[in-house]
């Protein structure tokens, strides 16, 4: 009788296939004949067990063994004759195996791949950004260049704005100690616009040894939101009040950023060409995360639940690892599922759109993509060819540059029809991630 196809919703299935056993016998009577020349039992030497005594022995792990294997092929071979598309793993439910003396029946629930169709592109709006790069960004970046090849000198005199001070310290919140540094030494660099400007204001002609308290009060609208709001006490001691000794953009400044001649212009342009770089690849990655939003939020897909426990599991094991690395402590950090569940889904919907549209319009990467990739990736080392020979000993290498090149496609198929703004962009708010959508 063929196998009827239960529908319990529309991405849920159930079916009844039966298991004939009559060709499963030769199988078992092999199994057993295998038996009785490797099996141990009290009272035969190895290899001398009477067939009779394997079976009573093994008899039911044989017969366990072999029906589960031909449960699988019998929901393999019902898959593909039905041209299904199984998602995750079927809850497969049956009798106790040890129990079957004739043909028998497994029912296995599983869940499909939702059938969509993908939105129409023209409609989706993306903004495509526009960033020049001016010859006052790249004197930013020579300021902060200066900034780190800055070194600093004791001084005995009172401080300045522009020094650093190293301080002990101790802050308070409703006279509740919020802050210490003990014994050691904090340095602070005195009109560092990471912090609120009061706190330097307060540290400036101060000398070393000298000690003061005072208060602030922090605006509404101040990060961390912990200090928001709040007044705080702190009690300051100076220890050492140092001195910058600000470098020259001159010839050796240029020829310690790696321009052989010290030729500043030469240095200028080749800051530029970075810069250039580097907005470009930010452009793009924002271009990308817009079409996979954009992807994302205009189909309405229902997502297998095994799909999405599988992506939970991936996601909460890479997080896991990650923190290791970063040195936390595992035994007080606990990972919910539910910590990753609302990740998980738009992951598994952005990957099943991706694939139709990679599938309906042959968008696989092509060699030299792949290539053009592996390229990109090899320039970050020192030896460029031996990164990218790297990438070819083992075929599993390419499969990410293989993605992020078929991604690439996706991304230039959707630009292609949809609706393209374009917006100037300032420098500035590209590098801190500032995007007006």
């Amino acid at each position: 009788m063929a196998e009827a196809v239960e529908k319990i919703n529309n991405i849920e299935r159930r079916v009844k296939v039966t298991v004939p056993v009559a060709p499963l016998e030769t199988q078992i009577n092999e199994r057993f004949i295998q038996l009785t020349k490797t099996a141990r039992v009290q009272g035969f030497r190895p290899g001398k067990v009477p067939l009779k005594i394997v079976q009573q022995q093994y008899g039911d792990d044989v017969k366990s063994e072999i029906y589960t294997k031909a449960i699988e092929i019998r929901f393999g071979e019902f898959v593909e004759k039905n041209n299904l598309r199984v998602a995750g793993m079927p809850n497969i439910e049956h009798q106790p195996l040890n129990k079957v003396s004739g043909d028998f029946e497994f029912t296995a629930t599983f869940e499909v791949f939702p059938e969509f169709k993908i939105t129409d592109i023209k409609k989706l709006k993306i903004s495509q950004y526009e960033t020049p790069v001016k010859p006052d960004d790249v004197k930013k970046i020579i300021d902060v260049l200066v900034k780190q090849r800055t070194t600093f000198n004791k001084v005995d005199r009172a401080s300045k704005l522009g020094d650093r001070i190293k301080v002990q310290l101790k802050s308070f919140i409703e006279n509740k100690e919020a802050e210490s540094t003990g014994e050691e030494s904090l340095e602070i660099v005195l009109g560092d616009t990471n912090r609120i400007k009061e706190f330097d204001e307060q540290l400036v002609g101060l000398k070393s040894d000298v000690e003061k308290s005072f208060d602030i009060k922090y605006p509404k609208n101040h990060e961390p939101k912990e200090l928001s709001n709040k007044t705080v006490s702190y009690q300051v001691k100076v220890i050492e009040v140092q001195e910058p000794q600000i470098p020259k953009v001159d010839e050796d400044f240029a020829k310690k950023l790696g321009v052989v001649d010290g030729d500043i212009k030469k240095m200028d342009e080749d800051i530029k060409a970075s810069l250039v770089q580097e907005v470009d690849r930010r452009i793009k990655e924002n271009l990308k995360a817009q079409v996979f939003k954009s992807l994302v939020d205009s189909h309405e897909i229902d997502l297998p639940k095994s799909l999405i426990g599988l992506e939970i599991n991936r996601l909460g094991e890479m997080t896991f690892q990650n923190l290791q690395r970063q040195g936390a402590d595992m035994k007080s950090v606990k990972l919910e599922p539910a910590m990753f569940e609302e990740r998980a889904k738009v992951t598994c919907k952005l990957r099943m759109i991706l694939g139709s549209i990679v599938d309906e319009n042959k968008l696989e990467a092509t060699t030299d993509q792949i290539r053009a990739k592996v390229d990109e990736f090899s320039m970050n080392y020192d030896d460029s060819e031996q990164a990218a020979k790297w990438f070819y000993e083992d075929p599993k290498r390419l499969d990410e540059p293989r993605a992020l090149a078929t991604e690439d496609n996706v991304v230039a198929w959707v630009m292609s029809s949809c609706k393209v703004e374009k917006k100037a962009l300032d420098f500035d708010k590209l590098m801190a991630a500032q995007f007006d959508e």
